[in-house]
């Protein structure tokens, strides 16, 4: 049984903490930063469209001199992932916006998608005016339930967007087999899946037909705001270009204009940030898988706590998030909200993350919102019949799940230790 909540060992009641030196921060960054910053400031070019043609040695593809970064940025992003094409923006909330515009995605499609999400997933399909429809999660990866999408589809079912969870990669075979059946798009959203690999060979975001990253300051690769269309398919490629950079086409006249587009364009002050994290991220990734796998063995005896289950073919994790699932039933009655208050006294940062899905969120049933829809003839379902369609989603948000930052991943053993010790102490007697 565990130690009683009203215990005077435990910090939260005055007791000693466990730990009280700092974890690593993050971002992680140094002087190649802030010196690729001074480089591109004392440049005076500070867009990529300020270079020209004619500065490029086609002889050095590793050239970054006289280039745009935005356009080095992208080659060694795509390279890293295995893609062809790579399309630089301002986030990751507008690269999925541009790629359901590539999609041909319009007002009233539906897009299967999940609920247990940061909500840019959702924003991204309702700024189109189409409709999220929502599977459950798996209870033990936190990624949609694939198994479910089937029979969701609808004649008026045009996409997919599956999350890569945590860094943890969804069952893309059986969505991609899906997709193929229905002729659908899949597109990826891989916000917490820098580096990930599948089967040695295969990398998140390359998986679909079109893949989403952010680089937003919590992320693995963090430039503060920035995100990266990933693709292998050309046509997906010139649609995504053209509408980040308000609808051009390469070679056409710079004020002729073809697409209903953004202005979208990454600067070079973000890229230039962006090409120093990449090169430390393989690196990071290893450190955490290493240090993940140490921690959750030992978590893993604890009673009432279960780290999520990865995909049984991941060869490379992010691990964005250490995720971990909490019975506060087997645990001795101490509840998930209470556990995460003690745990951060004793000096173990950790957060329940989403306290409520996608679907419960103020708009997705506002007046604003159903009026929006209604002025296009579309109907929205109510969303709040979603709390009985999806309840591994709802005991994730309201009492189960466990967030542990990827920064907590980049100490050492004796990091893992301590949080191994928090957990022990309060988990048991």
């Amino acid at each position: 049984m565990p130690v009683s909540f009203d215990s005077p060992t435990l910090a939260i009641n005055g007791g000693t903490p466990v730990r009280t030196r700092p974890f690593p921060s993050w971002p992680v960054h140094n002087d190649s930063e802030t010196d690729a910053v001074a480089v591109v400031a004392k440049s005076g070019k500070w867009w990529r469209c300020a270079y020209s043609a004619d500065e490029l040695d086609t002889k050095n593809t590793d050239q970054i001199e006289g280039r745009s970064r935005v356009d080095v940025f992208e080659e060694r992003f795509a390279k890293a992932h295995g893609a062809k094409y790579a399309v630089a923006v301002t986030n990751g909330t507008v690269a999925l916006e541009i790629a359901l515009r590539a999609a041909g995605i319009r007002p009233g499609d539906e897009v299967i998608t999940t609920p247990y999400t940061f909500i840019a997933t959702s924003l991204c399909i309702m700024n189109q005016l189409a409709v999220p429809v929502y599977t459950d999660i798996n209870p033990h990866s936190y990624n949609m339930d694939a198994s479910q999408i089937e029979g969701l589809i609808t004649k008026r079912t045009k996409a997919i967007i599956p999350v890569h969870f945590s860094g943890n990669l969804c069952d893309m075979q059986t969505i991609n087999a899906i997709a193929r059946q229905h002729d659908l798009v899949v597109i990826e959203d891989a916000a917490h899946a820098h580096g990930v690999e599948l089967n040695g060979s295969q990398y998140a975001g390359t998986l679909g037909d079109m893949g989403c990253f952010s680089f937003q300051e919590s992320k693995n690769v963090a430039t503060g705001e920035g995100g990266m269309l990933l693709t292998n398919d050309k046509r997906y490629y010139d649609m995504a270009f053209s509408l980040h950079h308000l609808g051009r086409h390469a070679g056409e006249l710079w004020y002729k204009h073809f697409h209903q587009g953004w202005n979208a364009r990454m600067n070079e002050f973000t890229a230039a940030i962006g090409i120093v994290q990449l090169e430390r991220l393989f690196e990071q990734n290893a450190r955490r898988m290493e240090n993940s796998a140490y921690l959750c063995s030992a978590l893993a005896e604890l009673p009432g706590l279960e780290p999520c289950r990865n995909h049984p073919d991941l060869t490379k994790h992010s691990h964005h998030l250490q995720m971990l699932r909490y019975d506060a039933d087997a645990a001795g009655g101490m509840s998930r909200d209470d556990l995460i208050d003690a745990l951060n006294a004793e000096g173990i940062p950790c957060l329940a993350g989403y306290t409520f899905p996608n679907y419960a969120n103020p708009f997705m049933n506002s007046e604003e919102t159903q009026s929006r829809y209604a002025a296009a003839s579309i109907t929205l379902p109510d969303y709040a019949a979603y709390t009985e369609r999806c309840p591994h989603t709802e005991r994730a948000c309201y009492s189960e799940a466990i967030w542990l930052e990827h920064r907590l991943l980049l100490g050492d053993k004796s990091d893992m230790d301590d949080i191994i010790a928090g957990f022990t102490k309060l988990l048991t007697k």
